[in-house]
């Protein structure tokens, strides 16, 4: 099943808005999450600021499907809401752009787990193995550089109390910085426990 969409009408101030409102999800249809990701994108007003409202109702539950609510293809929208200030929008962009090379160490530390994988299920020979895995582990400590290096980064940017969207991204950016950091441990610890075997193996054999 290929994703449904509808197309709204939604006035937000002087301006009229028509939007072709389409789902992530295949087979589902569109829901507020979906029509409300579109505003934020036309109009720069974000998520937590939007009031959408149908027929004098407020449309609240993100998860719920726009037809659900009784809106259906043409129907007519209102939104209310501030955009943020040009301040918190630049606060924004520096978190946007940390969150770039987030996602780009990220990549990174997915490919040597992919390698790592592939050494621990033996697809290298046994003789070359502790050396790609001193590389790995080169490679991991690296990241794990980079990924507090992003943290002192996040950490120095100070963000008034009233931005809001900032605060909120700057919350989940720290959480998933954490969340790698803790990852480049595991993996250290693996690759170590993994050169251990093969350096106890080697004993044994030389015995």
């Amino acid at each position: 099943m290929s994703a449904q969409a509808i197309t709204v009408f939604v006035a937000y101030g002087s301006t009229k808005h028509n939007i072709k409102v389409t789902t992530q999800e295949d087979g589902k249809s569109p829901t507020v999450k979906d029509l409300s990701d579109c505003l934020t994108q036309l109009t720069g007003v974000p998520q937590a600021s939007q009031k959408i409202i149908f027929k004098g109702k407020s449309l609240k539950d993100m998860e719920q499907t726009l037809s659900s609510y009784g809106i259906s293809d043409g129907c007519k929208l209102m939104m209310i809401g501030k955009r943020n200030s040009p301040e918190e929008e630049a606060e924004l962009k520096k978190l946007k752009d940390i969150e770039k090379s987030v996602e780009q160490m990220a990549k990174k530390l997915e490919k040597v787990d992919g390698e790592l994988t592939g050494l621990k299920n033996g697809f290298l020979a046994k003789d070359l193995q502790a050396d790609a895995l001193g590389k790995l582990d080169h490679r991991v400590k690296v990241a794990a550089e980079q990924f507090m290096k992003i943290l002192e980064q996040i950490d120095a940017l100070s963000v008034p109390e009233n931005f809001n969207d900032c605060r909120h991204k700057k919350k989940g950016l720290v959480k998933t910085v954490q969340d790698f950091l803790a990852q480049c441990d595991k993996m250290e610890a693996c690759i170590s426990d993994h050169l251990t075997k093969i350096q106890s193996k080697n004993l044994a054999l030389a015995d």
